[in-house]
């Protein structure tokens, strides 16, 4: 199994209401290299001006972007060359960005290869620290990149954290 570590970015709070803006996906490994980027169009025709902003990006950048089926297409082909056994999904927001990659895989791909499940670091961060009120402090210990709001920069924030909650005893498999 492969743990990939995945953010999304929208113009909304709900898939096919609103739209997927990009996406960012990294393999979890000491490298940090093996990303993958995305950016995909509108699929509908509501928007919010404040979900769309925290992306960067503006409607009219949105709309020239990639056509969803390609870049679903896309990012399963980059699963299938670098994950090694079944990929294993997790996140900082697991609720939030799993529900986005889950409908645009079903809706334009051939089903989620990620399956129904995932993990949330801020969970297994608290499960370490035997506290549930630890929900934030590993955001702020341990990510070294800045979180930005470019989903490949906090893939990688994301994946150096839980890269250092390994070396603290997080028994995470090694991908392969």
């Amino acid at each position: 199994m492969s743990y990939v570590v995945v953010d999304v970015e929208s113009d909304g709070p709900i898939p096919n209401k609103y739209s997927m803006v990009c996406f960012g996906a990294v393999i979890l490994d000491p490298s940090l290299t093996n990303t993958f980027y995305g950016k995909v169009k509108p699929i509908s025709q509501e928007w919010e001006a404040e979900a769309l902003a925290i992306s960067g990006f503006t409607r009219a950048e949105h709309e020239a972007f990639d056509d969803p089926k390609i870049v679903m297409d896309r990012f399963a082909e980059w699963l299938k060359t670098h994950v090694k056994g079944r990929p294993i999904f997790i996140s900082d927001n697991l609720a939030y960005d799993w529900q986005w990659i889950n409908y645009y895989f079903h809706y334009y791909g051939n089903g989620n290869p990620f399956g129904f499940s995932g993990r949330r670091i801020g969970d297994l961060y608290c499960g370490m620290k035997m506290d549930t009120g630890l929900n934030q402090e590993w955001k702020k210990k341990y990510r070294k990149t800045n979180h930005d709001h470019n989903p490949v920069n906090d893939v990688i924030g994301n994946a150096e954290a839980l890269l250092e909650m390994k070396k603290l005893g997080l028994k995470i498999p090694s991908n392969g």
